[in-house]
């Protein structure tokens, strides 16, 4: 079956294969949270994005093999509630952006900043900070040699919309952010996995930014 992107908690994961990367995405959780295993081909070694929830079914997709980093994309509750129980029973490393580490109760051993980079393997994924949903969230950017760029954005950027903001500042910061650091700097072919809900593409959402922009959410 093709990637669609489209996945329910409690049903199966969905699984895309690059060259050099496999991406197994899983809804987890009372609030339909994706998390995303992200698989070096050539090494096997093993990261996840967001440990939301459910702790059991995220060990489960690692089927036995080492896990080495979980990446936490920003601070809200939602986000980490698997994270203690996943760290604890993998030993892996844990990654957040530096202005949300302090808001997560798992000790974070890797501070991620704007402009660098976390590895999976022989894997890099380069590291955007898009402020305003929390202070420190981070999307992720794997820029596949062999295709098009796969964007794992939190709840930064979703289909129809940038993720919820608490005030016009905040809101204003964020869609700057978006619209520089990533419909600024990839095309249109880019797939991004958000958050929560089904993944789309920058090119089906761009015409869209100015009415964003304009309704402030």
């Amino acid at each position: 079956m093709a990637y669609d992107g489209s996945v329910t908690p409690g049903g199966p994961a969905a699984v895309r294969e690059l060259d050099a990367l496999t991406v197994t995405k899983v809804s987890v959780g009372p609030m339909d949270n994706n998390a995303y295993l992200l698989q070096c081909s050539r090494t096997r070694d093993l990261l996840l994005v967001d440990a939301a929830n459910d702790a059991g079914t995220l060990l489960y997709l690692l089927g036995g093999s080492p896990l080495s980093t979980v990446v936490t994309t920003h601070q809200h509750r939602d986000h980490w509630q698997g994270l203690a129980e996943v760290v604890t029973a993998t030993g892996a490393r844990t990654a957040a952006g530096r202005a949300d580490a302090d808001g997560i109760p798992v000790p974070t051993d890797e501070l991620l900043d704007d402009g660098g980079s976390v590895r999976v393997g022989d894997v890099e994924l380069a590291v955007i900070h898009l402020v305003g949903h929390t202070p420190g969230s981070v999307a992720l950017l794997y820029e596949d040699p062999g295709g098009h760029p796969h964007l794992f954005t939190g709840d930064s950027l979703f289909p129809g919309g940038v993720g919820r903001t608490t005030n016009p500042a905040d809101f204003g910061s964020l869609i700057d952010d978006v619209e520089t650091k990533v419909f600024g700097r990839l095309p249109d072919e880019t797939w991004f996995y958000p958050g929560h809900g089904d993944d789309s593409t920058l090119g089906a959402e761009r015409p869209q930014l100015g009415e964003w922009r304009e309704r402030g959410w």
